[in-house]
């Protein structure tokens, strides 16, 4: 399984290279912004650990640009920023999982394994709902007898398949976190929102109604 490591400190990348290596994984460095960016477009990464505090170009613009070229390998953002603020850009940029710093590498291993298990398990066919055809190999979205594609990233893929397997249902902001987080407990309803506002950007705002102070609801025309 093929990793691509971007962390700045030279001690904690080897440490952290010699820690994925014994875990398994075939892990690449880099340790700048302008390098991360290239290898992440060129080579078909299983996973990422990108640090956002980068020389060359800072993480959060290499994330953007990857998400913007369509690129939705998975993502955990590392970095000693431990704000919610810092958190609600992380994934407004397009990361699927973010760990500050101090950490346990334990921790770390399980989150990684935790953004594949995601991957291996999704489903393989075509689900319609809403006006939406969802490819579930592909991790894509379209309109119904439209050629125009859609990318999503992981966790976009769950939030809008578990919508489309609900449509006209209140989903509750926490029990959308259960099904779509590993780690629901550090998933706040801020950043719940964030994912939310991006499929709204991608599919159009009338998709996803919010029904104040019970939760969401997935459908065309919902009031």
């Amino acid at each position: 399984m093929r990793l691509l490591l971007v962390e700045d400190d030279v001690r904690l990348s080897a440490h952290l290279r010699l820690e994925l290596e014994q875990a398994g994984f075939a892990v690449d460095l880099a340790d700048n912004g302008v390098d991360a960016q290239f290898m992440g477009e060129s080579e078909p990464y299983a996973l990422v650990v990108l640090d956002l505090g980068l020389p060359g170009r800072p993480g959060l613009e290499v994330l953007r640009q990857w998400r913007a070229a369509g690129n939705a390998v998975p993502v955990l953002i590392l970095t000693a920023r431990d704000a919610w603020h810092e958190k609600v850009d992380g994934f407004k940029a397009g990361a699927d999982d973010y760990l500050g710093k101090p950490f346990h590498t334990a921790e770390l291993l399980a989150r990684l394994q935790a953004l594949l298990r995601r991957g291996v398990a999704r489903p393989h066919g075509r689900l319609q709902a809403a006006g939406l055809e969802l490819d579930e190999e592909q991790q894509t979205v379209r309109p119904s007898g439209s050629d125009e594609t859609i990318t999503l990233t992981g966790t976009e893929f769950r939030l809008l398949r578990y919508f489309m397997l609900h449509p006209g249902r209140v989903l509750s902001k926490s029990h959308l976190a259960e099904q779509i987080y590993d780690f629901a407990a550090e998933h706040d309803s801020n950043v719940l929102e964030v994912y939310i506002n991006r499929l709204r950007r991608k599919l159009g705002r009338d998709l996803i109604a919010t029904r104040r102070g019970q939760g969401y609801v997935f459908g065309p025309g919902t009031p």
